[in-house]
This record gives structure tokens, sequence and C-alpha cells, in this order.
């Protein structure tokens, strides 16, 4: 497995695991399973995990948590996430709803995920969500404190704007900077990509694979009744009919290739730039091995060019959530 960097420091396997979809938003848990696919990531050299404690209201943690005790926990470079509030979080204030960077807030988030993921120490703890109107410098310097006690080792942000991102990192060095990017959610490469190179911050895609639809295996009409995926834009019946349009050229384009779509479309996004490392999310083997494949496939630069333009910007139909949930982007 080859290697990137984050950060200045932080070394981890070139392509992650997302956890999310093992605990909730894309049908039901199925632990066993789940489990069954953090071994095989373990053992085909994956070794950086992405969860957050808003994930099944702190039920990936845990999920995580026994993996680690069955495995290891040097076996794992654990990244977590806080900020969004659940009702389930009793340590969450209880005059504030939604987004919190409230720092009191921040360190009794972090202590209840040490508890969850039964661990004493988080590689990789990021911002969820930057909470409008509240300074980012107060809660950076309360993570800076957990860094010196030991409780974390590497802060990250995730889907901030850039003006957020540089007084973040005055304050404290950002190790990682978490946002959406595939080839339908390019919003990165309009400056975001290019101030974490400047600054020397790493790159986590997430949802690499546009939620499953690219890779052209999804059907909607078959998904369950609770996958997060049916309330989402670009799943709705009218962007689905164009959007499939979309994941024909990656499948063909990928036919011509000799790899899998998925494996295309990871290949692309690794291909961006030394510091950036995707997390495709899966709680399934063949998945998971199939992702792997990716970094077998390299692409030419006139092969990105013209991928690139049968996959352009302005031919994505619906917004990447909705209208509350692009409030909480690029803050």
């Amino acid at each position: 497995m080859r290697t990137r960097l984050l950060g200045q420091k932080l070394s981890v396997s070139a392509l992650g695991l997302g956890c999310m979809g093992m605990s909730e938003f894309y049908g039901a848990a199925e632990n066993a399973e789940s489990l069954k696919t953090l071994h095989r990531a373990a053992d085909l050299g994956v070794d950086f995990f992405d969860t957050a404690d808003m994930y099944g209201s702190g039920a990936n943690e845990q999920l995580l948590g026994t993996f680690m005790k069955e495995r290891g926990r040097d076996a794992v470079t654990l990244a977590t996430k806080f900020a969004i509030i659940r009702d389930t979080f009793d340590y969450a204030p209880i005059d504030h709803q939604g987004i919190s960077n409230d720092p009191a807030y921040a360190r009794a988030a972090c202590e209840a995920s040490l508890k969850r993921l039964g661990t004493d120490y988080i590689d990789l703890y990021y911002v969820h969500r930057i909470e409008p109107g509240r300074p980012i410098e107060e809660v950076m310097g309360t993570l800076a404190d957990l860094v010196k006690e030991g409780k974390i080792r590497h802060i990250g942000l995730s889907e901030a704007s850039i003006g957020t991102l540089r007084r973040a990192h005055a304050v404290h060095p950002v190790t990682a900077l978490q946002t959406e990017y595939s080839l339908w959610s390019r919003d990165p490469e309009g400056g975001i990509l290019q101030c974490c190179e400047e600054l020397g911050i790493g790159f986590v895609p997430y949802s690499p694979l546009g939620r499953g639809f690219l890779t052209g295996s999804i059907d909607v009409d078959t998904l369950a009744a609770d996958d997060w995926r049916r309330t989402n834009p670009r799943f709705s019946d009218d962007a689905m009919k164009a959007n499939l349009l979309l994941a024909d050229r990656v499948k063909e384009f990928a036919a011509a290739k000799s790899c899998s779509p998925a494996q295309l479309l990871l290949a692309w996004v690794l291909s961006k730039g030394d510091n950036i490392v995707p997390i495709p999310g899966t709680k399934r083997v063949k998945y998971l091995e199939d992702n792997v494949g990716a970094l077998d496939v390299t692409l030419s630069s006139e092969e990105q060019k013209e991928l690139e333009a049968l996959i352009p910007t302005d031919a994505v139909s619906g917004t990447r959530y909705s209208a509350e949930g692009m409030a909480g982007l690029n803050v």
C-alpha cells in the first residue's frame, strides 16, 4: 500500500475508508458485514479510517472501537469529527441546535468520542462544520490544548472556506481539510485545493464516487426507504435522468481504460495532487476491493482533461445538499 502525507507529519494509506454508511444514511446497519470490511481493509493496507460522532449518533464510533479492539489500535489512523449536534448528545449545549463550535462543547465531544472509541487518543480530529458567526480562533485554541494534552494528535476542518482555513492555520497547523470532491462536485478547484497546497495542508475528499451514483451501480428505485440519497437533490427524478447520462459516460470511459467506473473515478481524484487522500465509503468487501484497485490505475494528463470534458460541472443537475445543508458549506 502506498502512503501519502497529510500536513507535514501524518502519513496515511493513499486511499482511506469512509465509515459513515456502515451505521446510518445508506440503509440499515450491518455490523457483522462492516467489521469484515474493516478487517479486509486493514489486510489490504488501508489504515486511514474516517468516522464522526454524529454517524449513527455515536454508533459508528462504537463500531470502530470494536474493530480496534480486535485489530489493535496501532493498525488504525483514526479520524473523527464533532460540531453537528444530535438530540442524543446529552453533553451538547442545551440552548444550541444544529452546529456548535463552542470550545467547551468541543472538549466535551472529544471526551465522549474517546469513550465510545475505547482509545485515549484520536489521530485526526475535525471540526465537522463551521459555526457561522463564531470566530474559528476560539475553538482552534481549545483543539490546540487537546493536542498538548495528547488527546488528539492532529487538527482538521471540514467544508471550511479559504478565509476560515487560513485563520485557523494561523492559530495551530491544520493537518487536513475534508470536503466533498469528485468529478461532479468540483467546487474545491475554485481555490481550496490551491490554498491547501500553499499552506501544506492535506486534502481529504469525501464522496469521491458521487455517493455511488457515478459508478452506474445505483438504482434509486431500489434504495432502502431510509436511504438519505432519496432526499438528495441530485437523486430526484428530474435530476436523476440528466445525471444518468454522466454516469454512462464514466462507464464507457472506464471500459475503454479496462478498469471499473469506481477505479476510474478514484484514479482521477488521486491524480489531482499528492496531498490528496480520498475516503470512499462502503460496508461491502467487494466494493472495498474494487476501490483499492484504483491505486493501480494511472491517468495521463490528456486522459484527465478528456474525462473532465465528458463530465462538465455545468452539466450536473441538482445541488449537493438541500438548501439547509448547502448553508453549512464553505463557511
